[in-house]
């Protein structure tokens, strides 16, 4: 919703940006953040959940540590609440910055590349699901791949206090350097293949079935809708 809202804007108040993939790399970007903003405590949720599960079976292996598991989360509301206690809003976002320099790239590679490459499909191939799928395929991985290591950075931080004597970062470059330093350079890139299974046909069934979902609905964007009236 918010990329058709960004793009309608860019095309009103931006002519000099023209209508081609610059607008789509601006508006995916800026609708990535914004997807962010308004979901990420819900991320954190996830991630701090998805962790505990880890660090309570490892738990169990050694003797059932008992200090362990008084730090485990009964479920999503307890992670809000618990954070929050902690250090308000602020703590609710914690590693939103390496998210954001993360999703702004990566969406606005997303929508680019998918956008760039249905321009470049034949007329009479338009409709073509196969075709569109794989157009949403290449986008996802060529922008999960040059992207991959800031998401691990965000993933640390955010689980970094369940970690006894894990790192502790400031920012996204520090991050950065710190992981390559203690692991090493391939650590940026560590489960990117098993990334690849999930990312990769969830934005080609995500971008098909949104296009698909448009033309059976008869909705176009509104620069589409002015050029035919001016037409």
């Amino acid at each position: 919703m918010t990329y058709e809202r960004y793009r309608s804007w860019l095309y009103d108040n931006c002519p000099s940006l023209g209508t081609g993939p610059v607008v789509d790399l601006i508006a995916g970007s800026a609708s990535g953040g914004t997807a962010v903003l308004c979901t990420y405590p819900l991320d954190l949720a996830r991630t701090k959940l998805a962790y505990q599960v880890v660090d309570t079976r490892s738990t169990f292996r050694s003797s059932m540590n008992c200090s362990n598991f008084s730090s485990s989360y009964s479920g999503i509301q307890d992670v809000f609440r618990r954070v929050y206690n902690e250090g308000g809003v602020r703590s609710l976002y914690r590693g939103v910055g390496p998210t954001l320099v993360g999703i702004l790239p990566y969406a606005g590679l997303k929508f680019y590349i998918y956008e760039e490459l249905k321009r470049r499909v034949p007329a009479e191939h338009q409709n073509s699901i196969v075709l569109r799928l794989s157009c949403g395929a290449l986008a996802g991985l060529f922008g999960q791949t040059f992207t991959y290591p800031l998401d691990v950075v965000r993933r640390q931080m955010q689980v970094e206090n369940l970690q006894n004597g894990g790192p502790r970062y400031r920012n996204t470059i520090e991050g950065l350097r710190e992981i390559i330093r203690r692991q090493g350079w391939k650590q940026l890139f560590a489960g990117l293949s098993i990334n690849y299974i999930k990312v990769v046909p969830s934005v080609a069934i995500g971008f098909t079935t949104y296009d698909l979902m448009k033309s059976w609905l008869n909705l176009t964007s509104q620069h589409k809708r002015q050029v035919i009236s001016g037409g």
